[in-house]
């Protein structure tokens, strides 16, 4: 039994050991992975301030598909995170489709006589009500914290419903008090497009064995590769890598966000999957390789000069395309490095931050040593086992050891190490950034889909930013003269892994 069987995906804690709290250097991380030994889990921290729950990327996947309505089950603050969101699926929809298209959300919006009668009469009302006036061709039925907790079936609901309904119904189980990994999210919603959306057909179901594989076979899109992208890239990124893997003749087949429901079947019928990022690919990689024969690629994140050509690397070996890939290789890389002579001499002793999901983190960390800069820590959200190569990669060229913190958020452990490790460039999210540039810190954004970050040209507008940034520090000093942090001073001088159940390694002072 594969894990799309159940209803419900399995916790990232469960399936994959994922670590959520623990601290260490990059030297101590990149000798656990060549024992081919996980991080030891410190458990979790006997404080904690800020985290994200797994609705908000959740909910950011699922508004881009096109013909789709989300009806969030749930109570009516937890899709307020949509609102910010829109504008994502307004651009890219803009800049994939040439027409600007709002995301449709509703709320059944449960409340305390819900919680105690129940909300799935209310839930069944509202998912004919959404059918009936906007006829979408899916409805996300996306569960929160309140059905999990008084038991509601929103599968049973959805199985009740589909013969009375146009639309697919697609149960996503995003309970965010089930697990401290919010990229438990990705799997959630590649779960129920598993189950939901990726039925073959001109097959009998279930089809024999053999049956399946011949067919499969027969259908297969020879030179068409799935690219994987859940939102954690723009369209800009995109066209990127589509021109790379354009370069060797192949057909790029983006999936899942911004593609129409109806054309996902043409997932199961390539040649080859390749992840973009393995934290968010992992899930549905594996059940595309189990269940239609798709062999998958999920290694390298493309930021960075290095990763970009082991990620066109791997492909071309997977396809037989080796020697047309290495000529594609150095000349790209010729004509960046030339390209990149102008930044080095302001990067040279500058000391840089990173903080991201943990290949973005780990992936643009690499990008920043190429460049010329030096980094002097890293906060990852989570660690997941396949990560460890990455930190073989950063410690075999980093300058000296710095730490690593593993962290959901936690912004006073952020607060902490800022001021000790004082870095000249803060890279987070843009929801992350307050912390360094309240401490008079430039910060830069780590992701942003309008922006460009990944392959060979990602490299190059990333220093120029970064060029620009460095250059004129003003703003975020006069943020550093002006506004303070709520801790104090106490909080600064303790040791920043205090709250650790169990303790790491201590950041030098």
């Amino acid at each position: 039994m594969t894990y799309f069987d159940n209803k419900v995906p399995p916790k990232r804690e469960d399936r994959l050991k994922a670590v959520i709290a623990h601290n260490d250097t990059i030297c101590g991380l990149a000798g656990k992975a060549k024992g081919k030994s996980c991080l030891i889990d410190d458990g979790d921290r006997g404080f904690t301030q800020g985290s994200i729950c797994l609705l908000l990327p959740a909910l950011a996947m699922l508004n881009t598909l096109p013909d789709n309505v989300v009806l969030l089950h749930s109570a009516l603050g937890c899709g307020s995170c949509t609102h910010s969101q829109n504008a994502n699926v307004r651009v890219g929809s803009n800049v994939r489709q040439g027409k600007t298209k709002d995301g449709i959300w509703l709320s059944t919006a449960l409340d305390e006589t819900d919680v105690i009668s129940g909300g799935e009469p209310k839930l069944e009302k509202a998912i004919i009500e959404v059918d009936r006036r906007y006829r979408p061709a899916t409805i996300a039925i996306v569960a929160g914290c309140v059905p999990g907790i008084i038991g509601d079936d929103i599968d049973g609901v959805a199985q009740k419903l589909q013969p009375q309904v146009n639309a697919r119904l697609l149960p996503v189980h995003c309970e965010g008090f089930k697990t401290k990994i919010w990229a438990t999210a990705y799997d959630a919603v590649y779960h129920t497009i598993g189950r939901n959306l990726l039925e073959e057909r001109g097959i009998s179901n279930p089809a024999p064995e053999d049956e399946l594989a011949v067919f499969l076979e027969q259908q297969r899109l020879a030179k068409t590769v799935n690219l994987m992208n859940v939102s954690s890239m723009g369209r800009v990124d995109e066209q990127e890598l589509e021109r790379l893997l354009n370069s060797l003749g192949l057909e790029v087949n983006v999936f899942p966000v911004f593609a129409h429901p109806d054309s996902f079947v043409k997932a199961t019928r390539a040649a080859l999957s390749i992840s973009t990022c393995p934290t968010h690919d992992d899930y549905f990689l594996g059940y595309l390789q189990e269940r239609f024969n798709v062999p998958s690629i999920i290694r390298h994140m493309p930021i960075g000069i290095e990763n970009t050509s082991l990620w066109l690397r791997d492909v071309a070996a997977a396809l037989g395309l080796e020697g047309q890939v290495e000529p594609l290789i150095a000349a790209e890389e010729a004509e960046l490095k030339e390209a990149l002579k102008e930044f080095r001499p302001l990067f040279e002793g500058k000391r840089v931050f990173v903080s991201a999901g943990e290949f973005r983190a780990l992936a643009t960390s690499r990008l920043l040593q190429e460049i010329g800069l030096e980094v002097v820590g890293i906060r990852s959200f989570h660690h997941d086992d396949f990560a460890n190569v990455e930190y073989e990669k950063l410690a075999g060229e980093a300058k000296s050891d710095y730490v690593v913190d593993i962290a959901n958020v936690q912004p006073f452990e952020e607060a902490n190490l800022l001021k000790r490790l004082k870095p000249d460039l803060f890279l987070g999210h843009a929801n992350g950034n307050m912390t360094a540039a309240k401490l008079g810190i430039p910060t830069h954004v780590i992701y942003n889909t309008g922006l460009s970050y990944i392959g060979y040209r990602g490299v190059y507008e990333v220093a120029r930013r970064l060029h620009r940034q460095l250059k004129n520090p003003v703003y975020n000093r006069n943020l550093g003269e002006n506004i303070r942090l709520p801790y104090t001073e106490n909080w600064y001088r303790a040791e920043p892994f205090s709250y650790l159940n169990t303790r790491g390694r201590s950041v030098n002072e």
